[in-house]
C-alpha cells in the first residue's frame, strides 16, 4: 500500500508588505525559548526584533504546571538525568543533546533565579525539588506548588519590559509571522534565510503585513496542539513555526511523536480546545489511578505504576477504557487531604471549585489529550536548521532530546538550554563577521495556500479519529485522504469562502502540519513512545531512525 503523491504550497497567500524594516534578528514567540533566545542577544547583536501572536506574557510557558527538570540536588547527577531522559527517549534521543540538556540546565536554571523567577523553597531555604513520571530522583524544581511556566514567564516578561525601551530591541506584540523569506539559490541550490513577513494586528504604525529583513530567524512558536480536537495547548498552538519552516525549505523531523497527556480533566465528549491539565506532578506526589470500577491498574502494567512514562500510562487508560466501555478513568487525591491540596496545588484546586469539583471529596475524571509534540525543526546542538540562518528553539524544535517521548518536565529545560546556546552561536557568527547583512528575498516556486478557517473543525476531527492516540494503517490513509480533500489552493478555491487573514493563515499551518505528520505516522511501522500503531504494537529495531520530512521546489512532500 502506498500513498498517493502530496502537495503542499510554499507560501501562504497573503497580500504584498505594505512597509519594511531591517534587523540583525528576529525572534518568534514569547515563551521560555523565545524570550531567553532575545534577552541573550539583546547585548550580543546591534538590533533584535521579538515577534509574538498575543502579548508578551500569552506564551505557552505560562501554561506550564509541574516544573522543570535539573540535577539541583547534590546526591543527584546529570548522569542520571541523562540516564532517565533516555529511557523516556525510546530509543530515539540523541546521546550528545542530552548530554548538553542535563550538564548546561542546572546552570541555565541558576541563572533564571538571577533573572528573578522565584521557586518554591524547602526547610532550609533552598530550591524545593518533587519528582514526577519517569524520574528516579527528586529533580523538578517548581513554582507556586503548580504554577511554575507563569512564574517564569513573569520573571522574564519583567526583564523584556525594563529594556523595551532600549534602541537594540523591539517588541511588536499581536503579530503572526506568515512566512519565512529566503534568498535565490546559491551554490549546490541552498536558500538562505533573508527574514520573515508578518501581520501586525491593530496594535502601532506598522499595521498590517509587511517584511522584516534579517539575516537570522530563530523561530520560538511552541506546539500543535490545535491540530487535534482536544489539548492541553492555548488556542495560539497552530503550528506555525513548523509549517513556516517546511515552506522555507527546512528539514522537519519526529512529526509523528505526539505526547498525549494522560491526566487530562474530562469535560464530557463535546469538549473542544484547551481542555486543564491535571499535572503530573500529582501523580508525582502519591495520586491513583482508578478506573471506573474502582480498579487501581497501573501497578499491574510497570514498575513504576502511576510514575511510568507519559506514553506508557496514556496507552494504560486508553486500554482500561476500552475494558470497561468508559470515556475515561479517575484520578483518586482524597487521601493527600485538603490541606495539601489546596498548599501543592492550588491552581488546579482552584480550576476544579470552578467547575464543581471537589478533589479531596471525590475522584477526578481524566483522559489523554494531546499536550507536548516531540517532533520539530530538525537542528543542531546549536539550534541551527538545515536552512542557514534559521534557527528553532523549544517546542517547535526537534534537538534529538526527547527522541521518541519527552521526559516529564524537559520542556522548559530544553527551551531554556537551546535558546541560550542558539543566540550565542548567532552571536559569535554576527561578531566573526558572517551575518552581517540579510540577503536579497527571492519568490520561491511551488504556489501559495489558504485554508478557509471553518474547514479547521474537519482537519482536527480527521487528524483525532485517524492520527491520534491509537493508529493503524488504514486510519492514517483515511486521515490522508481526508485532509487531501480539504480544499488550500489560494487560486482555484473561488467558491470557498475565504479572506486572507489570522484564522485562515492559521488554520492553513494546521493543515500542512497536519499533513506531514500523518504522512510520517504512516510510514513508521511500529509503536514506539508517542506513536502508536495498533498493527504493529511493539517496537521494531529496525526503526531506531529518524524519520525526515521536507518540501522539494515543486512542494512534493517528501518523507524518508
Amino acid at each position: 500500500m502506498t500513498l498517493p503523491t502530496a502537495r503542499l504550497a510554499r507560501a501562504l497567500a497573503a497580500p504584498a508588505p505594505g512597509w519594511s524594516t531591517r534587523v540583525d534578528a528576529v525572534v518568534v514567540g514569547s515563551g521560555i525559548a523565545g524570550l531567553t533566545a532575545a534577552l541573550e542577544l539583546r547585548t550580543r547583536v546591534p538590533r533584535v526584533l521579538l515577534v509574538t501572536k498575543g502579548e508578551l506574557s500569552s506564551g505557552s510557558t505560562v501554561w506550564a504546571q509541574g516544573g522543570i527538570a535539573a540535577a539541583l540536588d547534590p546526591q543527584d547527577t546529570p548522569e542520571a538525568h541523562l540516564q532517565d531522559t533516555l529511557a523516556a527517549g525510546g530509543g530515539l534521543s540523541a546521546h550528545d543533546a542530552v548530554k548538553v540538556l542535563v550538564t548546561e540546565g542546572p546552570e541555565r536554571v541558576r541563572e533564571l533565579v538571577a533573572r528573578g523567577a522565584v521557586f518554591d523553597a524547602g526547610p532550609g531555604g533552598d530550591i524545593a525539588l518533587t519528582r514526577e513520571g519517569g524520574h528516579r530522583a527528586d529533580r523538578i524544581a517548581h513554582a507556586g506548588g503548580d504554577a511554575t511556566g507563569a512564574e517564569i514567564s513573569r520573571a522574564l516578561v519583567a526583564q523584556i519590559e525594563a529594556v523595551r525601551h532600549d534602541p537594540g530591541i523591539e517588541v511588536v506584540e499581536h503579530a503572526l509571522v506568515l512566512d519565512i523569506l529566503t534568498s535565490a539559490p546559491a551554490g549546490g541550490g541552498v536558500r538562505r534565510v533573508a527574514g520573515v513577513t508578518l501581520h501586525v494586528r491593530g496594535e502601532g504604525s506598522r499595521d498590517g503585513v509587511g517584511a522584516v529583513l534579517a539575516p537570522v530567524v530563530i523561530l520560538a512558536t511552541g506546539g500543535i496542539g490545535q491540530v487535534f480536537r482536544s489539548s492541553t495547548n492555548p488556542a495560539g498552538a497552530t503550528g506555525d513555526g513548523i509549517a513556516a519552516a517546511l515552506r522555507a525549505g527546512a528539514v522537519v523531523g519526529d512529526l509523528e511523536f505526539v505526547q498525549f497527556h494522560p491526566t487530562v480533566l474530562w469535560l464530557g465528549s463535546g469538549a473542544k480546545g484547551q481542555l486543564p491539565l491535571i499535572s503530573e506532578a500529582v501523580r508525582g506526589e502519591g495520586a491513583m489511578l482508578l478506573d471506573v470500577d474502582g480498579h487501581r491498574f497501573m501497578p499491574g502494567v510497570h514498575e513504576m505504576a502511576e510514575l511510568a512514562p507519559r506514553d506508557v500510562v496514556a496507552h494504560a487508560i486508553v486500554r482500561q477504557m476500552a475494558a470497561t466501555s468508559a470515556d475515561n478513568v479517575l484520578l483518586d487525591v482524597r487521601h493527600l487531604g485538603r490541606a495539601f491540596l489546596s498548599r501543592r496545588f492550588p491552581t488546579i484546586t482552584r480550576r476544579l471549585a470552578e467547575l464543581g469539583i471537589d478533589w479531596s471529596e471525590e475522584p477526578v475524571p481524566v483522559a489523554p489529550a494531546q499536550h507536548y509534540h516531540s517532533g520539530g525543526v530538525v537542528t543542531d546542538l546549536a539550534g541551527s536548521s538545515s536552512v542557514p540562518g534559521l534557527y528553532a528553539v523549544g517546542e517547535v524544535a526537534c534537538t534529538g532530546v526527547h527522541g521518541a517521548n519527552r521526559l516529564a518536565s524537559n520542556s522548559l529545560l530544553e527551551g531554556l538550554v537551546f535558546a541560550h546556546r542558539a543566540a550565542h552561536d548567532v552571536a559569535e557568527r554576527f561578531a566573526a563577521g558572517n551575518l552581517s547583512t540579510a540577503p536579497e528575498p527571492a519568490e520561491r516556486p511551488g504556489g501559495s495556500a489558504l485554508v478557509a478557517a471553518v474547514a479547521r473543525s474537519r482537519v482536527q476531527k480527521a487528524m483525532s479519529d485517524g492520527s491520534g492516540v491509537i493508529r493503524t494503517a488504514a486510519s492514517l490513509a483515511r486521515t490522508d485522504e481526508r485532509l487531501a480533500a480539504v480544499r488550500s489552493d489560494a487560486h482555484v478555491a473561488a467558491e470557498v469562502v475565504a479572506q486572507p487573514q489570522a484564522a485562515e493563515w492559521e488554520t492553513t499551518n494546521v493543515h500542512q502540519v497536519s499533513r506531514a505528520l500523518t504522512r510520517a505516522a504512516w510510514l513508521r511501522t511500529e509503536s514506539r513512545g508517542g506513536h502508536f500503531r495498533a498493527d504493529h504494537p511493539r517496537p521494531d529495531p529496525d526503526w531506531e531512525r529518524r524519520v525526515l520530512v521536507y518540501l522539494d521546489d515543486d512542494g512534493v512532500l517528501r518523507v524518508r
